[in-house]
């Protein structure tokens, strides 16, 4: 996105990061007065109210000043880096800042003229991701990408050296990285085992159960000699107060709760890994489940949102499926855009990629806005039921518990399968108790066949 240049054209402005916001705080700088860096080069880390940006280098030259200093907020467009001015032959430095040049010249008429110019030239925002109308290509020998954009790519599978970077200077951003990872997983295909048209059957012994995941947030440790720890109420922390006390005091909560007997799923799960070679949790098959049952009349209503401005319920024809994530910084929902749409497999590739762009901090905005359902699965970590706060202005979520093996009564024979606990939270302004009760039972009626979650090809 184009933005403001400074009439200085040694000063470099804090770019628009891409979210409309008014203002970033500083993280941390990566560069030092004095330092020479390059164009495209990181020098700082912004927090904003959702992701933590890598602020590029807008041109070569040589640090003279850093404004701000770390735990800084800082102005969208006030002044972030001063570089030196650049030495004329005859001139001073002193000289060459003084001199008569228009204030209206452009950056890059003060630096060598490494890339063609263009008239009218505007900062490019220099945001690490952020798209370009030009066709810019990688630095030859090394492909420019955030650290977060490389442990994503080996995360996926993907050779980060056979992308081609759309990102400013030709670098590699999130979104590259998994739409090669997406093509690869197209042109090879889902692999299945010729067990699973053959109905169910014994685990196969070489899928081990799916290791505890640990917590994403670290622990909080209070400096020895200090009774208490401060800590400023800001970014991530105060956004996600306010649309929880939003949601609290608008939304008139009530929660229905009950258990899902997975025992066939589970087998069905574990051979379907093992038909594929890819990793399943219990997560995707709750999700095509809520979207199935979101896509009947009897349910409809449940795939809504309020808009009290107009005092009106916005019921939605798609299902975009919020996905509750725990992150070091708190709570955030990434979300998949029509999830009614997507299969089962697909589905739990665009979960993870998300889940780790949120905990990295460099999901895109658009990415975290327009769910109109949201599932937390809260047993990935410990506990079996919640009370889930609705993701306001929708009308319901649903908590997914930890998977546990319990009492089953099958045929009016007592045995021991494997529970899935959920629990409903809805809006009762829109939603009747009977009808958040029949919504449970579908979904756990669709998770107890799980033939029905992959359609016959």
């Amino acid at each position: 996105m184009a933005g403001k240049v400074s009439s200085n054209p040694n000063e470099f402005l804090l770019p628009d990061v891409g979210e409309g916001l008014e203002s970033a705080d500083l993280v941390e700088w990566k560069v030092k007065v004095g330092d020479r860096v390059e164009a495209q080069q990181v020098i700082a880390m912004v927090e904003t109210a959702k992701a933590l940006t890598e602020i590029c280098a807008d041109r070569s030259g040589v640090i003279a000043k850093l404004h701000g200093k770390p735990g800084d907020t800082i102005k969208i467009h006030s002044p972030f880096v001063t570089y030196e001015a650049p030495a004329e032959s005859g001139q001073s430095k002193s000289d060459a800042s003084s001199s008569s040049t228009p204030a209206a010249t452009s950056t890059h008429e003060q630096q060598p003229p490494t890339q063609p110019e263009t008239p009218d030239r505007q900062d490019a925002g220099t945001v690490v991701g952020s798209l370009s109308g030009e066709d810019y290509s990688a630095v030859e020998g090394k492909v420019r990408a955030a650290p977060a954009v490389r442990r994503m790519a080996r995360e996926l599978g993907v050779d980060i050296q056979q992308i081609r970077g759309t990102g400013i200077g030709g670098r590699v951003t999130l979104r590259d990285v998994e739409a090669a990872a997406s093509r690869a997983g197209r042109a090879a295909g889902p692999r299945r085992a010729p067990a699973l048209a053959e109905g169910r059957g014994a685990v196969p012994p070489a899928v081990a159960r799916p290791e505890r995941p640990t917590p994403a947030r670290p622990a909080t440790t209070i400096p020895a000699g200090q009774e208490a720890l401060r800590t400023p109420f800001k970014g991530v922390r105060r956004v996600i107060a306010d649309r929880l006390s939003q949601s609290v005091h608008t939304a008139v909560h009530f929660t229905v709760m009950d258990d899902a007997d997975i025992t066939e799923l589970d087998i069905f799960r574990r051979r379907l890994i093992s038909a594929t070679g890819e990793k399943l949790s219990y997560l995707p098959f709750v999700a095509v489940a809520v979207c199935r049952a979101l896509a009947e009349p009897d349910f409809a209503r449940m795939n809504s949102t309020v808009d009290d401005q107009t005092q009106e319920i916005v019921t939605h024809r798609s299902v975009h499926l919020g996905i509750a994530t725990d992150t070091e910084n708190g709570l955030m929902v990434p979300v998949i855009r029509d999830a009614g749409a997507v299969g089962l497999l697909q589905l739990s590739r665009q979960i993870a990629a998300l889940a780790t762009a949120a905990r990295n901090r460099t999901i895109a905005r658009e990415d975290l806005t327009g769910s109109t359902f949201t599932i937390s699965n809260v047993g990935s970590l410990a506990g079996r039921y919640a009370t889930p706060i609705i993701n306001y202005p929708e009308v319901a979520i649903l908590a997914v518990g930890r998977a546990r093996d319990g009492v089953v009564v099958r045929g009016g024979m007592i045995g021991v399968g494997k529970l899935l606990p959920l629990s409903l939270s809805c809006d009762h302004r829109v939603v009747d108790g009977g009808m958040a009760a029949l919504l449970l039972a579908r979904v756990i009626e669709l998770l107890q066949a799980p033939d029905q979650l992959i359609p016959a090809e």
